[in-house]
């Protein structure tokens, strides 16, 4: 067991210390554009190749999308009477407690611990969980409704053509497949490494909330990530994804849309370090909980 868990946290490791090494050297990298990338082109080739080439049962990937969409709101209901009661503003705070790095830390643990299926099925969780980061996320942080902003997201119609693809069962080229199997190969390591840099970048600020709201993510998201799972009935890799895609630091994501909307991006940016060193070295726990 101890072998099958270091196989699986090893390269998301050794990944994310590619970056932390590179910006620990002052070189340049362009978090930005790189983030863009991999947004725009990696992941929507990524979703929609796996989608398509992978024999994945219908029932099984609605119950996935499904319990992505409740535990996401479940997490908004657990999140705001206690960040209330500590008297935190829900612009700042609600987002990283409701959207998980389900993305660049989740799908290559679901990769790593399940293979090609629980990739599928990561992708599942990851597709819905998106829609509601580039929807909700910055709904809440400027205190607005951008529901249309989700829709202009590449990876969102990728989604649904690989669906429509599967569906209507239409044969793809076997060229198209392997470019955007190119594509998409790029995808996982690349945010594996903008990972570690974005953590080797930001700054801790005011540890003791750092600390309270980092083990709220996690522990919120195990919980609710397993019971979610114990009240569906999910087993094997369901099971597994879900508890893995649940129990995710906060994503980086919100660090943006704190900056962007003012919203005290130094304490988003303090829980998201705390929460991600928290969420890597409680992996092994994790892992063999799930394994």
């Amino acid at each position: 067991m101890t072998a099958v868990i270091f196989a699986v946290i090893a390269p998301v490791f050794l990944c994310a210390a590619v970056g932390v090494i590179w910006a620990r050297r002052g070189v340049a990298y362009e978090t930005e554009f790189v983030t863009r990338l991999v947004t725009n082109v990696g992941f929507p080739c990524l979703i929609f190749v796996t989608l398509v080439k992978m024999d994945i049962d219908w029932t099984t990937f609605g119950q996935m999308a499904f319990a992505a969409l409740v535990t996401t709101l479940v997490f908004g209901v657990i999140a705001i009477p206690i960040l209330r009661a500590a008297k935190l503003e829900l612009r700042a705070f609600l987002p990283s407690m409701m959207f998980a790095n389900t993305g660049n830390m989740g799908l290559p643990l679901c990769l790593l611990a399940f293979g090609q299926e629980g990739l599928a099925l990561g992708i599942s969780f990851f597709a819905v969980s998106a829609l509601l980061v580039f929807g909700l996320g910055p709904a809440i942080a400027s205190g607005s409704p951008r529901l249309s902003e989700a829709f202009r997201a590449p990876l969102i119609w990728s989604t649904l053509a690989a669906l429509a693809v599967m569906y209507l069962e239409i044969p793809m080229p076997g060229w198209l497949l392997k470019t955007f199997e190119l594509l998409g190969g790029f995808a996982i390591p690349l945010m594996l490494i903008t990972l570690g840099v974005s953590l080797a970048e930001l700054k801790l600020h005011s540890l003791p909330r750092s600390m309270g709201l980092a083990l709220l993510r996690l522990g919120m998201g195990f919980l609710v990530g397993w019971g979610m799972a114990h009240l569906m009935g999910l087993e094997g890799a369901a099971r597994g994804v879900l508890i893995i895609e649940c129990a995710m630091p906060v994503a980086v994501f919100n660090y943006l849309y704190a900056q962007m909307y003012d919203t005290r991006p130094a304490d988003v940016a303090g829980a998201i370090v705390v929460s991600t060193g928290l969420g890597f070295a409680a992996l092994p726990a994790l892992l063999w909980f799930i394994l």
